[in-house]
Order: C-alpha cells, then structure tokens, then sequence
C-alpha cells in the first residue's frame, strides 16, 4: 500500500528562495509586498549605554520613553547577529607588527594580538546589526481587494491587487512621514536612523538567506 504523504515526490524540488519570498518589487527603498502591503526598512546605530554616566542615564532612558509614548503606528524592531569574521583584522596586526621598530611598542602589540586570540577561543565574536521596520498593511489600498489578496490561496504569482505605480505612491504617502519622525526621535537618543536603499536591501536578503561559511579558528590563528 502506497501512501502518498510519505512517498518520493516525481520531479525534484526545484524552487528557488526567490519563489518562495511575498516580495513583489523594491523600489525607492521601499519593499512591496505581493498583496499590495509594503515595508520600509531602517538601520539604526548603536548606544553604549554602560558607558554613560547616571545623569546621561536618565535621559536616555526618558527619551525612550518619549519615543514609545509618540506611536501611533506599528513597528518591527530586528536584531541580526553575525559571526565576526576577524581575519583580515588579525592580518592587518600583522602587517603592522612587522613595522614597529620601538621594542616596547612592539611587545604592546603582541600582547594585544595574544589578548584578542584568548577572546575568540572563550566565545565566539560576534557582530550586530539593529533595523527598525515600518509596515504598510494592504488594507490601507482598499478593503475589499486587500481582503481577497490576503487569503489568496493559489501558489502561482499573482498581480497586485492594484498597479504598482499607486501601490508605491500610497505606501510613500504612508511611510515616509512615520519614518522622519521616528529620525527626528531617535536623534534624542544620540541614535541614528538611516533608510535601507533599494541595492541595500537587496543586499540584505540575499545575506539573509545565503549566509556565508564561518572563519574555522584554524584558518584565523594559521
């Protein structure tokens, strides 16, 4: 007896991540979605916040508060960490021993390059990305044509439930005013916001889904 969910299928797997992604188009930096939804993606800097004083503290965090208390829209907030390929780096310690004459200097530098190898072998080394995602919901195009491109069941790529041209000009309308505001807010914080640029975001998800082979502890100590 044959049961169909456990056997081989016919023909192999052949569908690409791309198939397999709802995205529609970037353009302008912003994402548009298959059901007529789009995103706008921004990277943020960092805060050392361990590093300020109390004083400093205290207005960080009610600046924060500030921002919280300013939405009236929604927001995605990610958190990519990476493995930290230090390679070139150890090389590039390397090349700059090599022209340290100062002996003293020189034992300095050897101390670091020891200190930064301990480092790695305790715990991985990693890097981390923040981005701030503003969605624009396809029920915003209109109702009864989102709704239909929302519980859409077929597998095929389907058109937009309107021309893309409106999509992107309705999600610009939607989306660019929430993002100077949140840049305007997050200068508060000594924080800076920057807008993914079509090539940026392209970039992003190829990373994301192609994710490239860790540095082995051999090939950086070598």
């Amino acid at each position: 007896m044959r049961i169909p969910l456990l056997s081989t299928p016919d023909k192999a797997l052949s569908s690409s991540t791309q198939d397999l992604l709802p995205i529609a188009d970037i353009v302008d930096g912003v994402v548009i979605y298959e059901n007529g939804g789009a995103a706008l993606v921004m990277e943020s800097t960092s805060l050392n916040f361990g590093l300020l004083s109390e004083t400093e503290q205290r207005a960080v965090i009610a600046s924060y508060a500030g921002l919280l208390n300013s939405f009236n829209f929604a927001v995605q907030i990610v958190v990519r960490s990476q493995k930290k390929d230090i390679s070139s780096y150890m090389d590039f310690l390397v090349e700059a021993g090599k022209r340290i004459k100062n002996q003293k200097l020189l034992g300095l530098m050897e101390d670091y390059k020891k200190f930064i190898q301990d480092a790695i072998k305790k715990k991985n080394v990693l890097s981390k990305r923040f981005y701030i995602v503003i969605l624009f919901t396809p029920y915003e195009l209109g109702v009864a044509k989102s709704i239909a491109s929302t519980f859409r069941t077929s597998k095929k790529i389907a058109p937009l439930p309107y021309p893309k041209s409106y999509v992107i000009r309705k999600a610009k309308i939607s989306l660019f005013p929430k993002r100077d505001h949140l840049i305007r807010q997050a200068g508060r914080l000594t924080i800076k916001l920057k807008q993914l640029t079509t090539e940026e975001l392209i970039e992003l998800f190829y990373n994301v889904y192609n994710p490239e082979t860790p540095v082995k502890e051999k090939d950086i100590f070598a």
